[in-house]
């Protein structure tokens, strides 16, 4: 019994100097050794969070006084703006208030039926020449019998109905230029060029590709940054003149 009691306390005995913390330099670099745990580091806000760049811009003119000092305005994306603190004594920076737009549902690349290509074209994209275009081919192309589709990779013939009952093959517009709603409401949504295709398969089916490798985004970031430094242009000097707009 003694000796199972002095084992346990030796097995004690070394959880405890695990625990102990040890300092080590190594080539002029020092290291610890276990957990440690800092008691006097100051605390960070919690952001806020909104949904439009208006309630940036009320915060920014509201609420100045909360800032720390300097801060960035920080353009993360199409969808993303932050706004943070400089760098403060222990090198890092403060979120204040992140802001992430509401944008469409639209799946680029991916197969839709024809009623529900019709919703999503009328609902996630502004009018254009283009969108009408492309309602009237998708709402108007009827499923294939014994007739294939004619597709050279660029351009594709379906049959489409032109009067009550009078059916004629057309060329399907390609690439077409549409404006999806994918960035803040507050400013001009981009457009860009689209690959339409209609599927081979049972029933009409169809898809829109991107066909310009996301050039949009830095359109897009542009005009979230000429919304902002214009929301600043109209604060107090002693307001604007310590916020910097990176994007």
């Amino acid at each position: 019994m003694e000796a199972t009691k002095e084992a346990l306390q030796y097995v004690a005995d070394l959880a405890v100097d695990a625990q102990e913390i040890r300092v080590k330099e190594i080539c002029g670099k020092t290291y610890a050794i276990g957990g440690l745990t800092r008691y006097d580091k100051r605390p960070k806000a919690a952001a806020i969070t909104a949904r439009s760049l208006t309630s940036l811009a009320d915060y920014i003119g509201d609420c100045g006084t909360e800032f720390p000092g300097a801060m960035i305005i920080h353009i993360t994306g199409p969808t993303t703006v932050r706004l943070m603190s400089t760098l403060d004594v222990e090198r890092e920076r403060e979120v204040l208030f992140e802001v992430k737009a509401e944008v469409s549902e639209f799946q680029f690349d991916k197969w839709y039926d024809q009623e529900r290509m019709m919703i999503e074209l009328q609902s996630s994209f502004q009018k254009n020449d283009d969108l009408g275009i492309l309602l009237k081919a998708t709402g108007n192309i009827k499923q294939k019998n014994d007739q294939s589709y004619s597709d050279d990779g660029c351009t594709q013939i379906a049959t489409m109905t032109v009067g009550v009952a009078t059916q004629e093959n057309v060329i399907v517009p390609n690439p077409v230029e549409l404006i999806p709603y994918r960035t803040f409401q507050e400013v001009e949504q981009p457009a860009s060029k689209f690959v339409f295709r209609i599927g081979d398969k049972e029933v009409p089916a169809f898809k829109l590709v991107e066909a310009e490798n996301g050039i949009w985004k830095n359109e897009a970031i542009a005009n979230i940054k000429s919304y902002l430094v214009e929301a600043l242009s109209k604060m107090p000097v002693v307001s604007r003149n310590k916020i910097t707009i990176i994007g």
